[in-house]
């Protein structure tokens, strides 16, 4: 039985674009024709500090309305990712190599998002 391949992109909320800092606060996955976005609600607690009131509402709403709303789709995840560079980011698709699963996606997101508290 072939084993299938997922892909995924990062997301990144910019935090001072003059040095290209960077946050990731979720992830896009894409199994098959399925995209889902996930974001981590504790990380953009995180650009309250870092952001003004408005620029956070902005990300908040846009993160918000691609989980729910599902409108990120293959077609627009490499112009995203090449064009929107001001308040939200994104980075190439990257293939790997593991069967598409929950807990393949729960490690990603681990991986990449999460805030971990490890002592």
């Amino acid at each position: 039985m072939k084993k299938d391949k997922f892909s995924y992109s990062i997301i990144y909320g910019v935090i001072r674009p003059e040095i290209s800092e960077r946050l990731s606060v979720g992830l896009i996955i894409v199994d098959g024709d399925n995209v889902k976005v996930r974001y981590s609600p504790e990380k953009l607690d995180v650009f309250k500090l870092l952001l003004s009131p408005e620029v956070y509402k902005s990300m908040g709403n846009l993160l918000r309305l691609w989980t729910e709303k599902n409108i990120i789709n293959m077609g627009n995840i490499d112009y995203l990712s090449r064009y929107m560079n001001n308040l939200i980011t994104f980075s190439p698709l990257q293939t790997i190599d593991l069967e598409p699963s929950q807990e393949n996606e729960d490690w990603l997101y681990r991986n990449y998002v999460a805030i971990t508290r490890e002592r």
